[in-house]
């Protein structure tokens, strides 16, 4: 058994699904984007990506342009006046997540 310090994955979805969701599923869904739900798993790649980036100590600018060419280069969607916005919200939120979690390689659970 593990000590290793554990991040919620239903926590990151939270923050990715209320600040992020460049495709807009939140909104298009009725809940499905809630933990069980068929689209919940939907940006769970990218949010865990952000942790990793963050926890190895790459700086909020670099995620956040991470979380932008993602959305663009990746989902293909077409960068507007809220992508930077978002991208910023979600990866501040998930930094100060990260302090709850004491220091170390994290597990999900």
């Amino acid at each position: 058994m593990s000590d290793a310090p554990k991040v919620q994955l239903s926590r990151l979805r939270q923050i990715g699904w209320s600040l992020w969701d460049p495709i807009g599923l939140r909104e298009l869904s009725d809940g499905e984007w809630r933990d069980g739900g068929a689209c919940a798993d939907e940006y769970d790649g990218y949010l865990l990506q952000v942790v990793a980036r963050l926890r190895h100590g790459a700086s909020v600018a670099e995620v956040v342009a991470y979380l932008e060419d993602s959305e663009v280069g990746h989902i293909g969607l077409t960068r507007n006046a809220t992508t930077g916005p978002r991208a910023m919200a979600t990866v501040e939120v998930v930094r100060e997540y990260l302090t709850t979690i004491p220091a170390g390689p994290p597990k999900v659970r």
